[in-house]
């Protein structure tokens, strides 16, 4: 079969599929506490997708062209018996790469069993090495030696090179930028250094928060020179550099001042099977009603085909332009 491409001629290629909701984290920029508090009502356990359900979509996904799969939350590893999820995907003719995003706080006691299941990758979100500065961000005192000892277990089990990600903002991390990548450096692992997004509507963003992608690339190679690597595969949403003298490689995300939406192949879905197009969507395609009337597997493949084949989403080049703020679907909610 063809592969599916949206109005824009963009290829189906990624799927980031979010098990929970729920977050052990306040990080403030994408679960702060004034909103995510103890009386916030999370999706009860019957309106989130079954392991089963995930599968017979990630199928048809596959089928579509889907090749890589991203677990994300919430926090994954607060889904219970996750690495089960991991060895069904694995067993999808057409995936071949599985990897998962965690904020590290679980990973240590998680790593080896999800790496025989089948994960391939893992990414740590880490935004500071410092503990004050950390949980200035986090929200919740978590301390950063937890996360790192998360990073050495994840390498262990093999699961090396570990990816690092780490949202910058204004006023707050910034000056940690050099920090990060002096302790990352001399390793397999990756940086990633990610502007401060305006994902959902809760986390009080504003332009003046943002520091570019220009200004992080200049705080480091100022430091240790660095030179442009070619993109890993097509649509690779970071910008890769390497250090001259051979001490690993850097990575940036630019999605405020530098849009990839040209080059864009994800789709998301979230914890109750919705599938959304676009990480700035507001609204998403219920699938999970699909699933649960009785569609057989062909019927789910024709509407993920449909809904991609009728996608335009293009939100940060229009926000580029100066277009007007609108309402967005919390990230916490189908993942980053």
């Amino acid at each position: 079969m063809n592969p599916v491409l949206d109005t824009r001629w963009r290829p189906l290629r990624d799927l980031r599929v979010s098990v929970t909701d729920r977050c052990n984290f306040r990080c403030t920029y994408c679960m702060p506490k004034e909103i995510f508090g103890r009386d916030f009502a999370f999706l009860p356990r019957g309106e989130l997708l079954t392991f089963e359900e995930i599968t017979r979509l990630a199928r048809a996904f596959a089928h579509e062209g889907v090749s890589k799969i991203r677990l994300t939350g919430g926090e994954p590893l607060l889904r219970r018996d996750v690495e089960q999820l991991v060895a069904m995907l694995a067993g999808i003719e057409g995936l071949t790469d599985i990897a998962l995003t965690t904020n590290g706080s679980a990973l240590a006691a998680n790593a080896e069993k999800l790496r025989n299941a089948g994960l391939r990758r893992v990414t740590v979100s880490l935004d500071a090495l410092d503990d004050a500065t950390f949980a200035a961000m986090n929200d919740v005192g978590f301390p950063v030696a937890r996360v790192l000892a998360g990073i050495d277990a994840a390498a262990a089990a093999g699961l090396a090179p570990v990816k690092i990600n780490m949202v910058v903002k204004r006023g707050v991390n910034d000056d940690r930028v050099t920090e990060m990548a002096e302790h990352f450096r001399g390793t397999p692992h990756v940086l990633r250094l990610i502007e401060f997004m305006d994902v959902g509507t809760t986390n009080g963003w504003r332009m003046d928060d943002v520091v570019s992608a220009t200004e992080m690339l200049a705080a480091v190679n100022q430091r240790w020179p660095l030179e442009p690597l070619e993109p890993s595969y097509p649509g690779e949403v970071a910008t890769r550099y390497r250090y001259r003298d051979g001490a690993g490689e850097i990575g940036i995300i630019a999605s405020v001042t530098q849009p990839f939406c040209g080059a864009c192949t994800r789709a998301r879905l979230s914890a109750d099977g919705k599938l959304y197009t676009c990480l700035f969507a507001l609204n998403g395609h219920d699938l999970r009603a699909a699933l649960r009337g009785g569609a057989s597997d062909d019927e789910l493949t024709a509407r993920v085909r449909s809904i991609w084949s009728d996608r335009a989403d293009r939100y940060s080049e229009l926000r580029r332009a100066n277009t007007e703020p609108h309402a967005k679907v919390e990230m916490s909610y189908i993942g980053g």
